[in-house]
């Protein structure tokens, strides 16, 4: 028997891979499937089933690309609808996987069709339980997702509720939880960093499952501080249950090399986004007007949702030597296909030409102390509303880079504008989406709001801990 988890941290997802006596299945798989038929080949065995644990929103699934590879069926819990053959399970379904066994939970809440696969061994002994976006390390999947259902986000708490106290929390302590997410994702408020535990100690540990919680005190403080979810995320739905492109079409066509010349007028012809993947520091040094920054470096795949609303928009890459094709697979994990080609050759290429280039001035914490003793400064922190709670720099204005596109009008053109976040690689996303949109007097605070309080020279608020703003 084999169990393997494959964690993205980009996404913070994980997908599994389970193996018994030649038979294997595939749960939750990323967009990209080549490593689980490899996977399959190098045990000698067959991917007999892809499970899926409910429609997702934040990333687009392989079941489509991996059930034709592999000539296994899609199977969802109850209540599943999509535009491609799939079998929708009957809750307590059970389905042979060697000489182990997965058996379908039905768990309501996150959405309507989600459900957890119990995996039980040769005695039917349960094991292990993954549990998508039901139950998380630390934390529990929000009600607040399901696209199309007429029921309320309290109506979907209340069924999560049931879903944990009813089937989940009912089994062994020692079965193993396996989510779909952890720290880092939107799917929850507060996921560990860890990607598994017991059943018992999450018991112990996770607020959700505390044994004293009513139905009323459950919905109330899950569906509490929810953060608006990203853009990207109906359509992402939209694409893993209506389909989409097989991801090599996709990526064959995004994997066009443009000659600097052919790259200008390919933005100009097509109106296409241009985005640039390399580093922040390196994207400050220079890069091509009107570009913008979101770097590999971090978790590119979720911000280049919530920063790009339309899935659908022709996009051209700049990319470091080498990097084209994963920021090619990086897009499509969120829907991200319509990639026409990149930059051959890099900015180096872009230059050499003698094409026009820009830069974004870059000040080190202790030069913007200095002249802050001599002036007041427009501070923009881009941190999340909590990080901003917990400790900012007296005076700073507080618009997280997820809602810049809908507040930068509260930003005025007149006078320069300092912008950080808490280590630069936010800050440098949201000043290239500002330098795109027409503001000139932008400059980039240099290791963010870390490096600001190194420097001891800086007026904070008092130190809130995060849990007792909660």
């Amino acid at each position: 028997m084999k169990i393997e988890q494959i964690y993205t941290g980009c996404l913070s997802q994980g997908t599994y891979y389970i193996e018994s006596n030649g038979e294997a299945a595939v749960i939750d798989p990323l967009r990209e499937v080549a490593s689980y038929m490899e996977k399959a080949r190098s045990d000698g065995a067959t991917i007999k089933y892809v499970f899926e644990t409910h429609l997702h929103a934040d990333f687009v699934s392989g079941h489509l690309d991996l059930a034709r590879q592999a000539g296994a069926p899609i199977i969802y819990g109850p209540n599943a609808q999509t535009g491609f053959e799939s079998y929708s399970a009957r809750a307590g379904e059970e389905f042979p996987l060697g000489a182990l066994t997965i058996q379908v939970l039905h768990t309501p809440g996150h959405t309507i069709e989600s459900s957890c696969y119990l995996l039980l061994d040769a005695a039917r002994l349960p094991i292990a339980l993954f549990s998508g976006d039901t139950l998380f390390i630390g934390d529990v999947g929000r009600p607040d997702l399901a696209q199309g259902s007429a029921l309320t986000t309290p109506d979907l708490a209340g069924m999560l509720f049931d879903s944990l106290r009813t089937q989940i929390m009912l089994l062994p302590d020692n079965v193993v939880i396996y989510p779909a997410h952890g720290a880092g994702s939107a799917c929850g408020k507060s996921m560990s960093k860890e990607t598994s535990d017991t059943l018992g100690n999450q018991k112990r540990v996770n607020y959700a499952l505390r044994a004293d919680m009513s139905r009323l005190e459950f919905i109330q403080e899950v569906t509490d501080g929810l953060a608006k979810p990203p853009a990207y995320f109906p359509e992402n739905v939209r694409m893993n249950r209506e389909g989409y492109e097989q991801i090599d079409r996709v990526l064959k066509r995004g994997a066009q090399p443009l000659s600097p010349q052919a790259f200008e007028a390919a933005a100009n012809q097509t109106g296409a986004l241009l985005l640039d993947t390399r580093d922040a520091q390196l994207f400050a040094t220079g890069f091509v007007p009107n570009a913008i920054n979101i770097g590999l470096n971090g978790q590119f795949a979720p911000w280049v949702g919530a920063l790009i609303p339309d899935v659908r928009q022709p996009i051209l890459l700049i990319t470091e030597a080498g990097k084209a094709a994963e920021s090619l697979v990086r897009l499509a994990r969120v829907g991200y296909d319509q990639v026409i080609g990149y930059l051959d050759g890099g900015l180096n290429a872009w230059i050499n030409a003698g094409l026009e280039v820009d830069h974004m001035p870059s000040l080190s914490a202790d030069e913007v102390a200095t002249q802050l003793a001599l002036d007041e400064l427009t501070l923009v922190d881009v941190r999340k509303p909590g990080e901003f709670a917990a400790e900012h720099i007296d005076g700073a204005i507080n618009l997280p880079l997820d809602t810049l596109n809908d507040r930068m009008a509260e930003i005025k053109k007149e006078g320069s504008v300092y912008v950080h976040c808490a280590g630069g690689y936010r800050s440098m996303m949201a000043l290239s989406i500002l330098k795109a949109r027409g503001f000139d007097n932008l400059i980039d605070i240099a290791g963010g709001f870390a490096a600001m309080q190194q420097t001891g020279r800086f007026n904070t608020t008092n130190f809130v801990c995060p849990a007792t703003q909660q």
